[in-house]
């Protein structure tokens, strides 16, 4: 089996765990368990607390002491232990406590992926920014496998869905001490505590103009997980209504919810053009507003003579999400000094993954309850969904509009040529 096709497999499997669970636990929690939106929030929460440490202290360790390979299929046979558990679960609190142990067991392997890919290719004489690409995608479509999997087994408002991942997890788990040996760097070990935590990269912010972007980069890290955490069981909860109930985008939301993964692996193609056509400002600005968009067109689209809007909202996510996740992380790139390009990217996503992440999900949940929670009958329709998105769709017009006149930044298109795209 060549090297590509063992790492399609790796990143297949990589975000099909991910994907059996993420945008449809809300569905069992609400659906299933009727807990509250507030509790929902906190575990949602988790990958961002995890996000904070997790992927620095499991880079310490890779750099200095294990092969990545091995720290990455122990992290996942763990994660796997705890997703089996999941089920088991019969209070909000010991969710959480079990929901953040498998998160700080599964977001460290994002990063460590791309360490074990980059060396296998590199390993074989490949060249990374040609053939790493076409590898990742397979990531995407694992995802979006992951939720049509579980949406046609009726899996979305079963403990099952754990059981699913936890098989995934488990057996990538043993599939990646097979992967090719990724030792650590020894020129690593030479570096002080700091400078390995990546905390040389917050100098950053001295910077008014990287201050603003990674603030409201974490910002925006907040809107994607009010899409991840409440767009199936707003689909689910249409059930509840007799019109609506028997729809196909009411018996399989996930389906619907995949476009959004699918638009994701078009829009990425077109990053370098708009970079270099309109620079990072207008970029992000693209981004924002989609993201208003996105939740607007949910507030007033419905899985029947609306089902269009929820569509049209679905492939708006593509831009949301790429054009400020992807086009983020390449405007960092381009903004940091050689010698902590790989801290600063770490630093962008403690602020989208972590920071963005948890207050998106603490402070949502909180929201919800205290205004939009009108039933406690898990029979009835218990959210105003169409003033949950439209809250949503309000605070991603306010952060547009602060960002549009607050950062500033004249745009170069030489900085997104090829070469200093390919560039490491």
């Amino acid at each position: 089996m060549s090297i590509k096709v063992r790492l399609i497999l790796l990143n297949f499997l990589q975000f099909f765990i991910w994907g059996s669970w993420l945008l449809t636990i809300g569905a069992y929690w609400f659906q299933t368990k009727n807990w509250s939106g507030s509790e929902f929030g906190a575990i949602f929460s988790t990958m961002g607390i995890a996000s904070l440490f997790m992927p620095a202290i499991a880079g310490i360790i890779a750099d200095r002491w294990i092969n990545a390979e091995k720290l990455y299929g122990f992290f996942h046979i763990a994660g796997a232990l705890a997703l089996f558990i999941v089920p088991a679960v019969n209070s909000p609190s010991a969710m959480f406590w079990i929901m953040l142990l498998n998160m700080c067991f599964y977001m460290p392997t994002i990063s460590l992926a791309i360490t074990v890919n980059y060396s296998a290719l590199k390993s074989k004489g490949l060249n990374i920014v040609k053939d790493y690409p076409p590898v990742r995608v397979w990531g995407t479509i694992g995802f979006i496998a992951a939720l049509w999997i579980i949406s046609l087994t009726k899996l979305e408002k079963s403990a099952a869905q754990f059981y699913v991942a936890s098989a995934a997890s488990l057996f990538l788990g043993l599939y990646a001490f097979t992967m090719p040996k990724c030792p650590p760097l020894g020129s690593v070990k030479n570096k002080s505590f700091v400078s390995a935590l990546g905390l040389n990269a917050f100098a950053m912010f001295k910077n008014v103009k990287m201050a603003l972007f990674f603030i409201f980069a974490m910002l925006l890290g907040a809107s994607l997980q009010l899409t991840n955490a409440y767009g199936d069981t707003f689909l689910h909860d249409f059930a509840k209504l007799p019109e609506y109930k028997d729809l196909l985008a009411v018996k399989f939301p996930a389906i619907i919810m995949s476009i959004s993964q699918i638009s994701e692996t078009l829009f990425i193609l077109t990053i370098p053009f708009f970079l270099r056509r309109f620079g990072i400002k207008k970029v992000m600005l693209f981004s924002m507003i989609a993201w208003i968009l996105r939740f607007g067109l949910f507030a007033y689209g419905d899985p029947a003579a609306g089902l269009w809007m929820i569509i049209l909202s679905c492939i708006i996510y593509g831009m949301a999400f790429d054009f400020f996740n992807i086009s983020g992380s390449i405007f960092v790139e381009t903004q940091s000094e050689p010698g902590i390009r790989a801290s600063a990217q770490g630093l962008f996503m403690m602020m989208t993954n972590g920071f963005g992440a948890f207050l998106g999900s603490w402070i949502s949940g909180m929201v919800i309850d205290t205004f939009f929670k009108i039933s406690n009958d898990p029979g009835a329709i218990m959210f105003n969904w169409k003033g949950i998105w439209l809250a949503f769709a309000g605070y991603s017009l306010v952060v547009t509009i602060l960002f549009a006149f607050l950062f500033r930044h004249k745009h170069d298109p030489k900085i997104f040529t090829s070469a200093s795209l390919t560039s490491s």
